[in-house]
């Protein structure tokens, strides 16, 4: 089994387990999207002993966690669960790593990106605009496919150029995840 360097963020104990399940990893679990201040500072440490991966669900309260710990650790890595991946099986069940099959889980955790703030503007708000990401019909579709094709997670219009910034995402790679959008639409036409 795969052994993960970094401390995992995650949410709960039952995400702990599914991702036991999958790698060997040690986490550390935020209990909610209210992190107290012992919790993030136990995570500062971490990030400066070992580094961490923040893999938490990919829902609105996975978002603020994410973004709370991230303010706290600007070097911490990520990783995003498609949220087809984190569906539960019974209806009713919230979105989380805990319903994602050990191969999910590896496949999230394969492709980890780390922030940078320094990184160039590559692709551009004309850009986004251009390819029907932003405004318009089934633009937040596009960009649902787009943050699953780029393993980085779903964002709304307003934030999307700068997740792309943030990770260094390269124009190439966005225009390759635009053909197979482009290419899937057209073959549902």
């Amino acid at each position: 089994m795969k052994k993960i360097k970094e401390v995992l963020v995650v949410e709960g104990k039952d995400d702990t387990k599914q991702i036991n399940r999958a790698v060997n990893a040690d986490t550390i679990e935020t209990r909610g999207s209210a992190i107290d201040d012992d919790t993030l500072a136990l995570i500062e440490k971490l990030a400066d002993q070992r580094g961490i991966i923040i893999f938490t669900d990919p829902d609105f309260s996975g978002e603020k966690i994410r973004k709370i710990v991230a303010e706290a650790v600007p070097n911490a890595k990520h990783a995003f669960l498609p949220k087809a991946e984190g569906r539960p099986d019974k209806a009713g069940g919230s979105l989380g790593v805990e319903h994602a099959s050990p191969e999910a889980i590896r496949a999230a955790l394969d492709h980890v990106y780390t922030e940078t703030t320094a990184a160039p503007t590559l692709i551009t708000h004309e850009d986004l605009m251009a390819a029907g990401l932003i405004g318009g019909a089934g633009a937040k579709a596009r960009r649902e496919q787009l943050g699953e094709l780029l393993q980085i997670g779903y964002v709304n219009g307003k934030q999307l150029e700068k997740r792309l910034r943030m990770f260094g995402i390269q124009p190439a790679d966005f225009a390759a995840a635009l053909g197979q959008i482009r290419a899937k639409e057209n073959a549902n036409e």
